[in-house]
């Protein structure tokens, strides 16, 4: 997750397609022109699902352009195939 983080942090979208499902990953994925700043990582849980299934939950703050920081909170899954891990898709829970 934390490696994930960065590269948006980085604006590294080949790496994020990397590290994405196949059945999930987008086609492509453009942050070049992106105008979010990232400030923030904090890792609330992650827990194994199985051997090679696991959900990790965070959240993540940032800023688009000149606005004030605004908060995602995640908890994602992930997949493990020939040992390494893959993002499949999250869950968006209402913060009480």
């Amino acid at each position: 997750m934390r490696s994930r983080y960065s590269a948006y942090v980085l604006r590294r979208a080949d790496y994020l397609l990397a590290t994405w499902h196949a059945s999930t990953r987008p086609a492509r994925l453009d942050l070049a022109d992106d105008a979010t700043t990232w400030l923030g990582l904090r890792v609330l849980r992650h827990e194994a699902e199985g051997p090679d299934r696991a959900i990790v939950e965070f959240v993540a703050r940032y800023r688009v352009g000149g606005t004030s920081a605004q908060r995602l909170h995640e908890i994602s899954r992930f997949r493990r195939e020939d040992g390494r891990w893959f993002y499949v898709d999250g869950d968006f829970p209402a913060d009480a």
